[in-house]
């Protein structure tokens, strides 16, 4: 008879381990739930924190250098040069900017060259990593 269960008590062990309680399954849907719930409010953080994150121009290992036109750091007082940024750019600003606004305390030029910075920034340079959040896509 095959519904019925195992007579020997080692393997009545190995069939209840087999089959999962019913306050295992319960236990697990809430922990899954909670997953759930916490992801959310995770992704919106991040979302935020895009928008909050800062640029400094130039980073802070050539602080008091001076930018081009290019977007190329140069010697502090090189003629046709702008100087550094007053501040970090936040997240949001910089959006703003590449989508054609202005960068806040910036003249027309200054607001091109500091762009054009931001622009070439790579790995290892400080706001790259927010400069790169900037550009991927949100769902």
């Amino acid at each position: 008879m095959s519904d019925e269960m195992p007579t020997n008590g080692h393997d009545q062990t190995e069939a209840a381990d087999a089959v999962p309680s019913r306050r295992r399954m319960l236990m697990l849907g809430a922990v899954s739930a909670g997953a759930v719930v916490s992801i959310r409010p995770a992704l919106a953080q991040t979302a935020g924190s895009v928008m909050t994150c800062e640029i400094p121009v130039p980073d802070m290992g050539r602080a008091g250098q001076f930018i081009d036109p290019a977007g190329n750091v140069v010697a502090a007082g090189t003629k046709g040069a702008f100087p550094p940024a007053s501040r970090p750019f936040k997240g949001e600003e910089v959006k703003r900017a590449l989508a054609g606004a202005q960068l806040p305390g910036t003249t027309y030029d200054s607001n091109r060259a500091y762009v054009s910075y931001i622009r070439r920034l790579q790995r290892g340079q400080g706001g790259f990593t927010c400069f790169a959040s900037l550009q991927m896509p949100r769902g």
